[in-house]
């Protein structure tokens, strides 16, 4: 982890020596703004990898995709609230629904949940494709609503529960398409079977819950970032993942990583670091794996 460090700290400093082209359009001040994320983001992954801590979720699974076996669980089917690890479902709905190369016009209905984005506003032209990016990387909630827009949020909603049943997530329930309703409820369990899903027929998710390198312009056609907000995308073995926070679910997450050759599903809820958690559950697979 140390050796990579530097490599890490290599690879930021590049991205403002680069002569790309979106890095030139850009403001001094916005420069400074995503160094000091990526430092921060950097440091915490080694602050949380060095703790060396007890697992101390108190309800998580670890599953071998490769033959479907669980490795480690606690509390595997208590039911919590997921906060924003309800745009995983949101993203399948997506893609098994909607045309991606198809736009949409924001209205202010669409825009009305917390944490708008500056990128996005009323009356901008938008492509699903887009949508659908920023909510997986910076778990925009209201590129969530409006992607739901597209076929009519209601009925995306109803989507989201069928898929949930059709899935065997007996314990699941959405009562909105973002996650900030602490309603929408999950099972570790219940979420490692989606995440299966996804690994199985959707890999393009994972792959942009790892881009951090996603721009749109604001409405006076300043390129902004999307900062991601799934931590772990610069950690090789992390094949994807989508976090989750709200006050009532505290710190969610559902993912895959590599653990020697073999893909396994990390689902864990109300944590209170699932940063450490995360790092203590791949502490205990590498002794329980046989490569």
């Amino acid at each position: 982890m140390k050796q990579k460090t530097f490599l890490i700290l290599f690879a930021i400093s590049a991205l403002f020596f680069s002569s790309n082209a979106k890095a030139s359009t850009i403001l001094t001040s916005q420069q400074i703004e995503i160094l000091q994320r990526e430092v921060l983001v950097l440091r915490s992954l080694v602050e949380n990898y060095n703790l060396q801590q007890a697992i101390n979720s108190p309800a998580y699974i670890a599953i071998d995709l490769s033959d479907n076996s669980v490795i480690l669980e606690k509390n595997q089917n208590k039911s919590y609230p997921i906060a924003s690890v309800t745009k995983l479902m949101n993203a399948t709905i997506a893609l098994e629904n909607i045309n991606m190369d198809e736009t949409i016009t924001l209205t202010d209905e669409m825009l009305s949940p917390l944490g708008q984005t500056p990128c996005l506003f009323s009356r901008l032209k938008i492509s699903a494709k887009n949508l659908l990016k920023a909510t997986l990387t910076q778990s925009s909630n209201d590129a969530a609503q409006a992607l739901s827009f597209f076929i009519g949020n209601e009925n995306f909603l109803t989507l989201m529960n069928k898929k949930a049943k059709e899935l065997e997530m007996e314990d699941t329930v959405y009562y909105d398409v973002y996650g900030l309703n602490s309603a929408n409820h999950s099972t570790a369990s219940d979420l490692a079977k989606l995440v299966s899903y996804i690994n199985q027929n959707y890999p393009e998710i994972w792959e942009i819950t790892k881009d951090n390198d996603f721009w749109l312009p604001n409405s006076e056609g300043t390129l902004l970032k999307f900062q991601n907000v799934n931590n772990f995308y610069y950690l090789e073995n992390f094949i994807g993942g989508k976090t989750g926070y709200t006050t009532e679910a505290k710190q969610t997450f559902a993912s895959v990583f590599k653990v020697g050759k073999k893909p396994v599903a990390i689902t864990l809820l109300y944590s209170q670091n699932r940063m450490a958690d995360i790092f203590s559950i791949l502490r205990e697979l590498k002794n329980k794996i046989t490569f």
